[in-house]
């Protein structure tokens, strides 16, 4: 490897898919995001998670044919393309104890979706990403809600044992502002910045989109911790404008991410004028103007 390999860590519930902000003797069954119903995915975030694990798997593939074709060897398109990116690492919260009534199956919609976006990839199409070690947490920190931060980043420093030595993986934390990610995500950048790179926090409410001011939910300004950024994002379509930004996403990938979310939103029937059009029709025009900038 000329580069390290990037391993997205995720969060689940307000990450993956929306909670729908529910409650049980007033804990939070997952997270507070009401905008969308319980167990609906976030337009475009299949895609986003596929274009920052894949980013690594081309710039590796270019280097290659850049050795190659300056060797005087003949140019191969095909070279490293059984460099498959790195199956996403889920921190969750939920209960270990409950394990068989949560896990995360290979036939679950959440394990097929993940499937599919990697299989039907315009770059490096593969059968083998998706949801990969899953790490749990307990039901103390179910109940005792401070603890899922500190449980995420210890389930994090499990993860790193796969690659002590930091050379062959680097990760990207995302999460959310709604259970401690940030408190999770902004440890690892503390202690652990020379192999992540960077966090993205999905800034959801537990109050109704209809209390938004009409510029929409606050999004707090990026931020950096031990020199990594950290970075708020209301959808997808921001967020992979921002890993554009940063150099974490080539510009076709953020375009594949438009797209998707898109899409997402217009199978799902949403229509013109719902605030969730309006939250990403506002991340489209940035994702517009990264791009323009850059050419």
């Amino acid at each position: 490897l000329a580069y390290p390999l990037t391993q997205v860590v995720s969060d689940i519930d307000d990450t993956l898919k929306s909670s729908g902000g529910v409650q049980v003797a007033g804990v939070t069954l997952g997270g507070v995001d009401v905008q969308y119903d319980r167990g609906d995915f976030y337009p475009g975030v299949f895609q986003f998670m596929w274009e920052l694990s894949s980013y690594s798997v081309t710039i590796n593939q270019r280097y290659a044919e850049f050795r190659a074709e300056k060797a005087g060897k003949k140019k191969n398109g095909s070279l490293d393309t059984r460099m498959s990116p790195p199956k996403v690492a889920v921190l969750t919260a939920r209960a270990e104890e409950f394990k068989a009534a949560l896990e995360i199956k290979d036939e679950s919609k959440l394990a097929v979706a993940f499937r599919k976006t990697g299989e039907s990839s315009k770059i490096n199409p593969t059968k083998d990403w998706g949801v990969g070690p899953v790490l749990y947490g307990s039901v103390s920190e179910w109940i005792i809600q401070y603890k899922k931060g500190l449980r995420k980043f210890n389930n994090f420093e499990r993860l790193l044992e796969q690659d002590p030595t930091g050379q062959i993986m680097q990760y990207i934390y995302v999460g959310d502002t709604g259970e401690l990610d940030q408190e999770a995500g902004e440890t690892m950048l503390r202690e652990y910045p020379e192999v992540v790179q960077a966090v993205f926090l999905h800034v959801v409410s537990s109050d109704p989109p209809s209390s938004f001011p009409p510029s929409g939910l606050f999004i707090p300004p990026p931020k950096l911790v031990n020199g990594r950024p950290v970075v708020f994002f209301r959808t997808y379509v921001g967020a992979a404008a921002k890993a554009t930004q940063l150099g974490l996403m080539e510009p076709d990938g953020l375009m594949r991410v438009v797209e998707e979310a898109e899409k997402n939103l217009q199978a799902k029937g949403v229509p013109e004028g719902n605030n969730k059009w309006v939250d990403l029709e506002r991340d489209v025009d940035e994702a517009y103007r990264t791009l323009g900038e850059m050419y």
